[in-house]
């Protein structure tokens, strides 16, 4: 290495020596080493997850089980004969969508899809006071894109996906088990969702609705890329939550009579590890997180994987390092130390820097902190650490359930397409091949493709508004 000036060190503030620098670098690598995950503990993720899945499963364990494997009384797929105009509305976060989808015909692919959406905030007040509250802005938002669309006087089939935990009743009946994602709106936990938003339109007076189904995101991008590819029975979110869904062998759906066919699964498995199944792979970061967050205890493998977790996980990573004298000199901006301050959109920008460090540059110092080259090399391998672990983690549960697929369908080869929506997905550079490597190493026997959802929850609800009175037939009593 070059002899560096006083002045330059100083400027860069990086070890005085390259032995200092490669002991800094030795002991950077130790802690994120504990990030690092083995084949066989991978393995051991995806054993743990499939046994929580079928004890979700049995009407005997359902209620212990930390993957609650809800039936979702989706049991058919569009054949795209179904036409019309159809409403979809999207909650699952801090903006609600609302979304016209006119579904007509084409003789080339049998379909042809137009959608016209808005987006809406929803208020602090709404998220967190009461359900009637919640519903109330809901509704109103409704109003407001009918009258946008001049559509008010039309009586639409409208598909809702509601990505929270529901224990379905029927497609268009489900009771809110509990929220996740920051809400916290009193009076909906033990309702059911759509009579709640039934009480609301009818409260507002100006507008009338068919409500036909409820499904959960995960669900409506299954459903969507469904009809970009009939190979489509998995559907996945990695975004602020991550879930799955998949089309179960009826026979093992033990919560709802029947033998014959399948049924859409909504696992939930973001609340595996409830029983203390990820104990000892979980790091003092993610305790730190946990404890901190809105439910304590609760959603334990989303918080390893997530968007809304991810910025902090890298934050208290960061915080650790300075904390060991390894980064910023040993001083942390009151910035830094502010819980939430590193977004999770950080993360993905800062491992997208092209290597002239400039991005990472401009993130740190946005963050009261002026780092030297080497510091911006540490938060990178910090975020590289995070990410490639929610990735790898990810990925072994998806595996188990892939191969649960396959081997209920008794197949020597299963081949399977995922449809997958989600900002981590989306939006990170790395997280989709990092995670698509890990399941498709863990599934030697399935032929697996992923397709990218576009518009998958709202597109997805109302595609399933539109087969709705196929699923009607589908005979099956609670």
């Amino acid at each position: 290495m070059p002899c560096l000036t006083a002045a330059r060190q100083q400027r860069l503030r990086m070890p005085s020596s390259y032995k200092s620098m490669l002991e800094t670098i030795h002991m950077v690598d130790q802690i994120l080493s504990e990030f690092q995950l083995s084949k066989e503990e991978l393995k051991e993720v995806m054993r743990r997850m499939q046994r929580e899945m079928n004890r979700g499963l049995r009407v005997e364990t359902h209620e212990e089980a930390s993957v609650k494997m809800l039936p979702t009384y989706v049991c058919s797929t569009p054949e795209g004969s179904e036409v019309g105009d159809f409403l979809a509305l999207d909650l699952g976060g801090t903006n609600f969508r609302v979304m016209l989808v006119v579904v007509g015909e084409d003789e080339e692919r049998g379909w042809k899809i137009e959608t016209k959406h808005r987006m809406y905030s929803i208020p602090e007040d709404a998220m967190t006071g009461t359900a009637e509250m919640l519903f109330d802005y809901i509704s109103e938002c409704i109003s407001d894109f009918l009258d946008k669309h001049n559509i008010k006087h039309k009586k639409l089939p409208l598909g809702f996906t509601f990505s929270f935990p529901v224990r379905h009743e029927d497609l268009d009946k489900g009771i809110l088990l509990n929220w996740t994602k920051g809400f916290k709106a009193s009076g909906a936990e033990g309702n059911n969702v759509v009579g709640l938003l039934r009480d609301a339109i009818k409260r507002r007076g100006d507008f009338e609705m068919d409500i036909v189904a409820m499904v959960n995101d995960t669900v409506a991008t299954m459903i969507s890329c469904y009809y970009e590819d009939r190979s489509c029975e998995v559907g996945m979110i990695v975004g602020t939550g991550c879930n799955v869904c998949y089309m179960e062998e009826m026979h093992s759906v033990e919560l709802v009579e029947g033998e014959e066919g399948r049924m859409c699964v909504n696992t939930e498995w973001g609340a595996f590890g409830g029983n203390g199944e990820l104990e000892d792979f979980r790091l003092e970061y993610d305790r730190v997180v946990d404890e901190a967050s809105l439910n304590p205890g609760k959603q334990l493998y989303e918080k390893l994987i997530s968007g809304k977790y991810m910025g902090e996980l890298v934050r208290l990573v960061l915080m650790k390092l300075v904390n060991e004298d390894l980064l910023f000199n040993g001083e942390a901006s009151d910035m830094l130390k502010t819980r939430g301050s590193f977004e999770t959109r950080f993360v993905s920008q800062i491992e997208s820097d092209t290597g002239d460090r400039k991005q990472i540059y401009n993130i740190l110092s946005s963050l009261g902190v002026l780092p030297s080259e080497l510091d911006c090399d540490i938060v990178r391998l910090a975020c590289e650490s995070v990410s490639t672990r929610a990735a790898q983690i990810c990925g072994a549960g998806l595996a188990g359930v892939i191969n649960v697929m396959r081997e209920r369908r008794c197949l020597d080869e299963l081949k399977i397409t995922v449809g997958v929506d989600g900002s981590v997905y989306k939006l990170h550079p790395w997280f989709k091949e990092r995670f698509h490597k890990v399941v498709w190493d863990m599934t030697p026997n399935c032929d697996i493709t992923f397709i990218q959802s576009e518009e998958g929850s709202g597109r997805g609800a109302a595609l399933i508004s539109a087969v709705a009175s196929k699923m009607a037939a589908c005979t099956i009593e609670p």
